[in-house]
């Protein structure tokens, strides 16, 4: 028996559906491909930003020397200085760095020393004249060795090696100079003024081309780099969660790069808090500015970048729980990720704008709520119904998220006690 069939067409509703669908859907790509080209383009603008800067540092330090070669290329001021001009010279080159911080510190630390160095150099020198003969060799070999062991002793002191390692090193230099050739020059006093004034003209020179052109701080930059971990945490953080558990790793080492970034930032930190110490009053930062408070924060934050990098391996572990068994447990955490995240880049930005993070008010609510859903997700019967090696993978899984919620509720009382100390102002409520 033959049959006809009869097309029925979509009903408007359908249709209407269908449109907003799709027109969702495109919205949402096109969402997520603007976030993506503005992320791009910051990105590019720091990478340009960092450029012009290293340009700046270049064209200041040939300034520098075309200042400091004029002791030379003048007959005036030849006659005057001599061929000591050198120590003019030779301090640019040694003493000119990046940031104002790390050319003061340079700079004081090596006229400290030199100061210290000839002074007692030229004592030296005076107190084996006075024994002459054989006893002038024996003062100054003592006092060689003396000095010399003590002053080399103190530059293994953690406190003294981490600010002043560079003026020590030149208070041994000099001291040795001074006091040995002593021995052999009348005038040594009359040497040791001569260096130390041209010394003080090269050292006068970096001040002046380093601060008043274009000045690169130490402490703006150790401010900055600090605001900007959290928000690499967060998107870390964000990265690790939204990654299937049954994916391989192939993409992780991307995903977590910044991560390590934090993770691997102590070194760079400690430089830069100890340049940021040295330097004169500029823009928000006063001259007792907490810096090692940074130091303080940095450390917690790179307990949590291991913590998010233990994370993220566990995420990619084979041995996660099947998809339908395990979505009960994971959707809740992927929610409470993203409100760790989002906290994060609270207190990153109140970081970055220098002001209270109101840590109190909104902050320790939402990680008290965040701690209270772990444990119940912890204690939940849908992870003990799982298979002993997916239990164990999910249980580590719901572990690790209990421990960066706990340290994101430590950072955000460092970052509390940063405000108080650094007098941040008070942010005005916008809701």
């Amino acid at each position: 028996m033959n049959s006809t069939v009869i097309p029925i067409p979509p009903s408007a509703e359908n249709v209407e559906s269908s449109y907003k669908d799709a027109k969702n859907m495109g919205n949402k790509f096109s969402f997520l491909s603007t976030c993506s080209v503005a992320f791009r383009v910051i990105q590019e603008k720091r990478c340009s930003q960092g450029s012009m800067r290293k340009v700046i540092h270049s064209v200041k330090v040939g300034i520098a020397l075309v200042l400091v070669s004029l002791l030379y290329l003048l007959d005036p001021l030849f006659t005057e200085v001599g061929e000591n001009a050198m120590w003019a010279i030779m301090t640019v080159v040694v003493v000119f760095e990046f940031s104002a911080g790390a050319t003061l510190s340079k700079g004081i630390n090596r006229a400290i020393g030199t100061i210290l160095g000839g002074g007692l150099g030229c004592l030296a020198a005076m107190l084996a004249d006075e024994f002459g003969g054989i006893g002038n060799a024996i003062v100054v070999g003592a006092s060689v060795f003396i000095v010399g062991a003590a002053a080399t002793y103190s530059r293994l002191v953690p406190r003294i090696k981490r600010r002043y390692d560079y003026g020590v090193l030149i208070f041994i230099l000099t001291f040795n100079l001074v006091a040995v050739s002593g021995v052999r020059a009348d005038k040594v006093i009359r040497l040791a003024k001569q260096r130390l004034s041209t010394i003080g003209m090269g050292f006068a020179v970096c001040i002046f081309t380093n601060l008043l052109i274009f000045p690169i701080w130490a402490g703006d930059e150790l401010h900055r780099s600090t605001a900007a971990k959290f928000d690499k945490l967060a998107r870390c953080l964000e990265g690790c969660l939204e990654e299937e558990p049954n994916n391989k790793a192939e993409n992780l080492g991307a995903k977590v790069k910044d991560c390590k970034s934090v993770f691997h930032s102590k070194s760079t930190d400690e430089s830069l808090a100890n340049f940021a110490k040295w330097e004169p009053w500029h823009g928000k930062f006063g001259l007792s500015h907490p810096w090692d408070k940074y130091l303080e924060i940095g450390e917690v934050l790179r307990e949590l970048a291991a913590l998010i990098l233990s994370l993220g391996v566990c995420v990619q572990s084979s041995r996660q729980a099947a998809a339908n068994q395990s979505r009960a447990i994971r959707e809740p955490c992927e929610i409470i990720g993203l409100s760790l995240a989002w906290i994060l880049r609270e207190l990153g930005e109140s970081i970055f704008n220098m002001t209270r993070c109101r840590a109190k008010a909104l902050i320790a609510p939402k990680l008290e709520f965040i701690k209270q859903e772990l444990s119940r997700l912890g204690s939940s019967l849908q992870i003990k119904g799982l298979e002993k090696d997916e239990n164990l993978a999910m249980a580590t899984f719901t572990f690790l998220l209990m421990q960066i919620s706990e340290n994101v509720e430590v950072i955000a009382q460092e970052v509390e006690k940063l405000g108080q100390l650094a007098y941040f102002r008070t942010k005005n409520p916008d809701v």
